[in-house]
């Protein structure tokens, strides 16, 4: 009896201290959040048999360092161009200019840790830093774009002498 009081007391306590869990959220929080365990939430959508689409938060396996328990602010998604409601995300975002300025704003990269981060790492899986990314857009817009689709990387010059 002792046991079933303190796991119920301990489940309340939790939902008392706040404790974010994707599969509990909404889908109008969902995206852009970061459950109690480290763990980033991702809105995943599925049609029902009656032809509806339902949208569901879930826990994804990206684990985020030193933020936890976070809900991207209403201000944030603004600053920052992003959408709530967005089902998956990739680096080919960074490829729309309107986007990777917003998001390179002062009021979004300063100010939204959590957007700011998802967007690092998509960077970096192309072989780019986003605060590269955002120097170099905010001098040259359109070279942004161009450093991103080459990954900083060019090949090197062929000699004449290699060609047969």
């Amino acid at each position: 009896m002792a046991l079933i009081l303190f796991l119920g007391l301990s489940l309340l306590l939790q939902g008392a201290l706040g404790e974010i869990v994707c599969d509990e959220l909404s889908s109008g929080k969902c995206s852009f959040s970061i459950a109690s365990s480290g763990k980033r939430c991702v809105l995943e959508n599925y049609v029902k048999s009656n032809g509806n689409v339902e949208y569901q938060c879930k826990t994804s396996e990206i684990d985020v360092k030193n933020m936890k328990e976070w809900i991207e602010s209403d201000e944030c998604m603004n600053a920052c161009g992003v959408d709530r409601m967005s089902v998956g995300i990739s680096s080919d975002s960074l490829l729309e200019t309107r986007l990777l300025a917003k998001i390179c704003s002062s009021s979004c990269y300063e100010n939204c840790p959590s957007i700011v981060d998802l967007y690092h790492n998509l960077a970096i899986g192309e072989g780019v830093f986003l605060s590269n990314l955002c120097d170099v857009q905010r001098m040259m817009p359109r070279r942004a774009m161009t450093q991103l689709l080459s990954s900083g990387a060019a090949l090197a010059p062929i000699s004449a002498q290699t060609v047969i």
